[in-house]
Parts: C-alpha cells; sequence; structure tokens
C-alpha cells in the first residue's frame, strides 16, 4: 500500500513538473501565427475584435494574449468579388489600427524585426498585417507600394482566385476554371522582384504548382507559406508536395501549418461529402443568396455544431504533418499559420486561439529541445522576416 502511494506520489509529482516546463517554454518563446482571418470576420459580422467574442469566433484580442500569442499575422482579405478590393483591403488595415488606436497598452503594430521583438518585450501582441490574394493590388505596382507603406509585410500571390499574372492552385488543378498559361507571366515576375526589393515576403499559400517554381525561381528572399499542409499526407488541391517542401527548405524558407481539418485530415473530404449531402437542401437555398461555398458552409456548420464536432480532425495528425516536414528539409523550416476564424473545423483540442500552449505541451511530450520548440513556435518565421528586410 505504501509503495503504491509512493507511485502515484511521485508520478503526480513528475505530471506537476511536465506542466510547469511546457508553460514556462511557452511563455519565454516568442509564438507566433502567421494567417488568421479575424478582421474579414469582423466586418462581416458586425463584431468588435477587443470585446469577449468567445462562442462566437475563434479569436478576439483578450483570447490571443491568454494564449501566449506574442505576434499575430492579420489576414487582409477579400475573395475577388469585390468591386474595389484595393479599397476593402485599405478597409480592412484601418480597423488594425483603430484596433491599437483604442488599445495601446495591449497592441502594436510591427513592421520591422526590431518593432516585432520591442512588442514582446512589452508584453504587447505584436499586429503584422500580410494580404491574401495579389488581386488586392489590382495590377498596379504603385499600390502595392501603398500596401507597403501602411504596414503590409507580406502577400500571398493568389488566393483560389487566378490574378492577369499569376495562377492559383484551384484553377490550376481543375483545368476547366483555367483561361490563361499556367504559372506567373512577366508581370508576375515583376511583382516577385518588387515584393524582394520593399522587404515584402513572398507567401506561396493557395498558388497554383507553376506559379510555386516559377516565384520560387524567381524571389532572391526566403519565402513563407503561411497557412499551408502536406499533400502526402493529405491530398487537398492546395497542400504542398515533397518536391516543393525541398525547395523551400533549399529556399531557407519557411512552411507555416495551417489548422484546418480538412487539409490536415485525408478522410475529412469524405466526412464532409457525408454532411453536404445530409444538408443539401439547406446548402441550396443559401448559395441562391451567396453563391461563395464557404460562407455556406460556415452557417451549416454552426447549426449543426454535434455532427461537426465528431467530423474534426485528430490533434496528432497535426504533429504528423509537422514531423514529415522536418524528416524532409529539417526544424528550422516550419511554424504555426492556423487560419483561425477562416476554417470551419479546426482539430480537437484546438478550439480557439487559447490554446497555442496544447501545441508546446505536445511538443514537449514528443520530446522536442526547447531550443526547437521555439523555432517552431516562431524563430523560424523571425529569422525569414529578418532576411526579407535585408536589402539585395
Amino acid at each position: 500500500m505504501k509503495k503504491n502511494f509512493i507511485i502515484v506520489f511521485g508520478m503526480l509529482i513528475m505530471a506537476g513538473a511536465d506542466a510547469q516546463t511546457y508553460k514556462k517554454i511557452h511563455k519565454a518563446a516568442i509564438v507566433c501565427d502567421t494567417h488568421n482571418d479575424i478582421i474579414s470576420t469582423t466586418i462581416e459580422k458586425g463584431y468588435l475584435f477587443d470585446t469577449d467574442l468567445t462562442g462566437k469566433t475563434h479569436s478576439d484580442l483578450s483570447r490571443m494574449l491568454k494564449g501566449g500569442l506574442d505576434v499575430q499575422v492579420f489576414s487582409i482579405f477579400c475573395d475577388g468579388h469585390q468591386k474595389n478590393p484595393y479599397k476593402f483591403a485599405n478597409r480592412e488595415i484601418d480597423s488594425v489600427y483603430e484596433w491599437i488606436h483604442r488599445n495601446p497598452s495591449r497592441m502594436m503594430l510591427v513592421t520591422t524585426s526590431a518593432e516585432l521583438q520591442q512588442s514582446a518585450g512589452e508584453h504587447k501582441l505584436g499586429c503584422m498585417l500580410g494580404v491574401e490574394g495579389g488581386h488586392m493590388i489590382e495590377d498596379d505596382l504603385n499600390k502595392l507600394d501603398t500596401l507597403f507603406n501602411r504596414g503590409v509585410r507580406y502577400m500571398t500571390l493568389t488566393w483560389n482566385n487566378s490574378t492577369s499574372w499569376a495562377t492559383s492552385a484551384m484553377e490550376e488543378t481543375y483545368d476547366s476554371m483555367l483561361h490563361q498559361q499556367k504559372g506567373l507571366n512577366d508581370m508576375g515576375k515583376k511583382i516577385v522582384q518588387r515584393l524582394n526589393e520593399l522587404g515584402m515576403m513572398v507567401d506561396l499559400s493557395h498558388v497554383g504548382y507553376q506559379t510555386f517554381w516559377d516565384a520560387i525561381n524567381t524571389t532572391t528572399k526566403p519565402v513563407i507559406v503561411s497557412h499551408s499542409c502536406v499533400y502526402s499526407l493529405c491530398p487537398a488541391f492546395r497542400n504542398l508536395k515533397d518536391d516543393q517542401i525541398k525547395a523551400v527548405g533549399k529556399n531557407g524558407g519557411v512552411i507555416q501549418l495551417n489548422f484546418y481539418s480538412g487539409f490536415l485530415d485525408s478522410t475529412y473530404k469524405i466526412k464532409d461529402s457525408l454532411f453536404a449531402a445530409r444538408h443539401k437542401a439547406e446548402k441550396d437555398s443559401l448559395l441562391k443568396i451567396n453563391p461563395e461555398s464557404y460562407f455556406a458552409d460556415t452557417y451549416l456548420y454552426e447549426k449543426y455544431k454535434d455532427e461537426v464536432q465528431i467530423m474534426r480532425a485528430p490533434f496528432h495528425l497535426l504533429f504528423d504533418h509537422l514531423e514529415y516536414i522536418i524528416k524532409l528539409i529539417g526544424v528550422d523550416h516550419v511554424g504555426l499559420g492556423s487560419d483561425f476564424d477562416g476554417i470551419n473545423s479546426s482539430p480537437q483540442q484546438l478550439d480557439d486561439v487559447t490554446d497555442y500552449p496544447l501545441i508546446t505541451k505536445e511538443l514537449v511530450k514528443r520530446g522536442y529541445s526547447t531550443t526547437d520548440i521555439k523555432k517552431i513556435l516562431g524563430e523560424n518565421f523571425i529569422r525569414v522576416f529578418k532576411e526579407n528586410e535585408s536589402k539585395n
């Protein structure tokens, strides 16, 4: 009896020590998330980011700070259907400016790696801006320059829609949708070169396979892939194939893992199709109101939460993708790009931004060193950000 008590007591002490270990590591690390869509969510639904949005969104200011997040790249996003995408992008930037203006003791704009270190040192949320979709510059390099001057520090060359100068993963995959030559044309290469000159990171999430290679062969700076996963583990149309992953490693870039169940779990597409079949009539009605499938799916996912809960990807799959990339190109080239508030299904346990410490806990459990955990949580991204600042 006494022996059993000693064993149980020892196990409790070890569990407590492990908890303290991961919490200390998480607190000491600079935790960076390179993609979050809360701006467009707040505009669409009339929410205020600096109020309690628990149960409504994945994110708000207080919950980001509670989750130990130090740096968030906010996605400047519109889907390409707007008449004036550049104007809409500036409206979203204005939103972040206003958040910071209202909360100067808790947030600050980050446009340089030095400001990033400052925000972390002052325990403020470092707010960065990334444009998700090259259509927002409206084929105008001057508009790209203006977005940089307003604080934007990466641009995703395409979203699901192609531009006149770059083809997207969606449209390269579904040839019936493609009305131009695949990849970057001369204008597209000039845009990549201008991004390099400005010190704005080239983001290759969402881009087509040929666009990816044209961009990799054009850029003189390390790239990011702000929110994507591994094709070999989950063959979603915009996940990265092995040769692309190796190319990012050779380039010195970093791949930030997306938390979307459909990019992590190879069985999710089947489960989602069954869900869609069960609710087809309702979805068809919603599509008549808004033809963008994402909005109908989001509505249905919120309405049928019990069904959606069962469909979510297992927690371990996020780490399967992480370890796959590490085995291919090393621990210096991977990070986190959750896509929170831009996805309608996240992995089990990762319910919102307060759950980032669970990632650190799992990395400790899997035996990663403190040095490598800090790289994954943010230092890899910070390195690429800093390298893009330097002049050619």
